[in-house]
């Protein structure tokens, strides 16, 4: 009997070959959102007025369109990088800074780009998923895309230290904060969920939708959570 037991074997996910390591990434990674982050985020949104709150969503929002126009031109899309550099025209300086969407308002939109999504354009296979330290589910080509994204990301370029580093903080809270309604709909194994999820969805970004309708547009989808997401 004993020989026995424990002899089933759990049915590896191809695209996860290093799963043993990036379940002890997403644990590291869990063990610091729940102790330092998610409280933090909580905090926030406690004592943030709604209208703040947007106005810092809508900031950081504005200066990512600098990344889609410059990729969306290197995909070969001139019709979104003249959509998404209008929206930060328009945004930056009737938004006041960025501060307020003017341009959704107008009924100008956009599809966000990244370099991991070029890559994917170009050609190159997504590669293994792998969950980074702090910066959480990515696979081997958005991996390489990310000091790419980091060079296009205005704040990269602040030389004050105290400046840089709160603006980071303050984006990471953001974007924490954004998710705290969202997480309870995880069911299941939730490293399988995280990583299931951002992989459906970084290929649906990467075909522009090709694949179909987008899954995570539903209000009956749960809710791809990226709950150690601090940056792209």
């Amino acid at each position: 009997m004993s020989g026995c037991a424990g002899q089933q074997t759990m049915e590896r996910n191809p695209d996860d070959p290093w799963e043993g390591f990036n379940r002890r990434v997403y644990t590291f990674n869990d063990a610091l959102d729940r102790a330092v982050l998610k409280p933090v985020a909580r905090g926030y949104v406690a004592i943030t007025p709604e209208p703040v709150q947007s106005g810092v969503g809508n900031f950081f929002s504005n200066l990512g369109e600098i990344r889609t126009t410059l990729n969306s031109l290197l995909q070969g899309k001139p019709a979104n990088a003249g959509r998404s550099g209008g929206r930060f025209i328009i945004n930056t300086t009737l938004g006041v800074g960025g501060l307020f969407d003017v341009a959704t308002r107008m009924d100008i939109t956009a599809r966000e780009e990244d370099f991991g999504q070029t890559l994917g354009v170009w050609g190159l296979g997504e590669g293994p998923f792998l969950m980074l330290p702090l910066l959480g589910p990515s696979t081997v080509r958005d991996t390489g895309g990310l000091p790419f994204d980091m060079a296009t990301y205005p704040t990269t370029y602040i030389e004050d230290d105290a400046v840089r580093y709160s603006l980071l903080a303050l984006r990471v809270i953001d974007l924490r904060a954004g998710l705290l309604e969202q997480e309870d709909l995880i069911s299941g194994d939730r490293y399988a969920f995280i990583r299931d999820t951002y992989l459906q969805r970084r290929r649906f970004e990467v075909s522009d939708g090709e694949l179909g309708d987008d899954p995570f547009a539903s209000d009956d989808y749960e809710f791809d959570y990226d709950d150690d997401a601090f940056a792209e």
